[in-house]
């Protein structure tokens, strides 16, 4: 125990957040079992490591992180850790790496039923099931997803601004307000072209080539998230990597499933499979006709983020960009369907937006609102593409 604590205080003295998440701030902290889901390389550590850093500090004994990457967990049950922890006076523990523990749902369930006075946060993959299907947890967890950065994060890092979050409603009813507000301090589309590129991943702070580690992040996606998770034979690998690289080269599109399934010499039903898995991974989005969700087929399919998007595409298309970074913005705070008649999206079930990438596309079209490319204000029902990154 005493090794754990002495981590815990040297990785919390250590950690640093340059920016703030706003998740922080909406989870309700006062639940006994919280999950923590995110795709590989958000930053969920982090998150855990500045939750107990702002609410506890280095030397509150009260709170400990634990990383299951420690053997320790293969001879010691978590049961047992946690009923020790509590003798010794404590009262949050912070699992993270949590599925690479045998059973770890039920010996949650076992602590949370056990020890009446023990919080447990932890942090999981995209991909696990903590509320469907789940015996132990469905009834007793308080589900939050941590996304990648959105465009406000990383301006505000990298302009050295506070810029707050805005309300969809917001947005729609006042594109010029809020656009000039923010243009007024900083040029948003100095900064957009990067964020594109390589600004949702935290990891673009770091030292090392950005394309090439998350090149090595999307494959541990597959390796583990996928196929250690859902408990999917090695020898399947290969042809989830064609799948998702066949894709690629088209998405933003629609998909010709029997296409699919004769290139990858594997069966409809498993493509289906397949789509769902790198959906849960956040590798892909998987559009709908309203109402409709899987195993139905999708309507098109998106990369889930343009960073993706320029690691895995020979050719990144501005519209398809364009239309990729709209959906991940929207679909961090909302439904996305597929739009009505010639629209691109529905959003919640109500609302219709349509990428325009000028305005002499505008023209010809009759659609209420309108996602413009290369600008800088709004105007009346054209908003600025960059603005829709204030969401979250």
């Amino acid at each position: 125990m005493e090794n754990f604590h002495k981590t815990h205080k040297y990785l919390v003295e250590h950690v640093t957040s340059p920016v703030r998440r706003l998740l922080m701030d909406e989870i309700d902290w006062t639940h006994r079992m919280i999950g923590i889901k995110g795709s590989r390389g958000v930053g969920k550590t982090t998150f855990l490591l500045q939750y107990a850093k702002e609410h506890f500090g280095a030397n509150n004994r009260a709170c400990l992180y634990v990383n299951f990457n420690n053997l320790y967990f293969t001879t010691n049950s978590l049961v047992d850790f946690a009923g020790e922890f509590c003798k010794q006076g404590g009262k949050t523990l912070l699992l993270d790496q949590i599925f690479k523990y045998e059973n770890w749902s039920k010996e949650l369930r076992t602590c949370y039923d056990k020890y009446p006075n023990l919080q447990i946060i932890f942090s999981g993959s995209s991909v696990m099931r903590l509320v469907e299907d789940n015996e132990y947890l469905k009834d007793i967890v308080a589900v939050y997803n941590l996304q990648g950065f959105s465009f406000r994060e990383y301006l505000n890092l990298k302009s050295g601004n506070n810029f707050s979050t805005y309300k969809l409603e917001e947005i729609l009813q006042n594109p010029i307000e809020l656009s000039e507000k923010i243009r007024n301090i900083v040029n948003p589309l100095d900064y957009f072209t990067d964020y594109l590129h390589h600004g949702y991943y935290p990891f673009f702070l770091e030292s090392r080539n950005y394309s090439e580690n998350l090149l090595k992040t999307i494959n541990m996606m597959m390796e583990v998230d996928i196929l250690l998770i859902k408990q999917i034979d090695l020898k399947y690998l290969p042809k989830i990597r064609k799948l998702l690289n066949l894709i690629m080269q088209c998405a933003p599109c629609a998909l010709n499933i029997s296409q699919l399934s004769d290139e990858i010499q594997t069966s409809r039903s498993t493509i289906m499979n397949y789509l769902k898995y790198l959906r849960d991974a956040r590798l892909l989005n998987l559009q709908y006709k309203a109402g409709e969700d899987f195993p139905k087929k999708p309507r098109a399919v998106f990369p889930q983020n343009t960073n993706i998007m320029h690691v895995l595409t020979d050719e990144v298309k501005k519209d398809d960009e364009m239309k990729t970074f709209l959906y991940n913005a929207l679909h961090a705070k909302h439904k996305v369907s597929q739009g009505k008649k010639h629209n691109d999206f529905l959003i919640d079930n109500k609302i219709d937006i349509t990428y325009l990438s000028n305005i002499e596309n505008k023209k010809t079209r009759s659609h209420n609102i309108y996602a413009m490319d290369d600008v800088r204000l709004g105007q009346k029902n054209e908003i600025p593409v960059w603005l829709f990154g204030f969401l979250h």
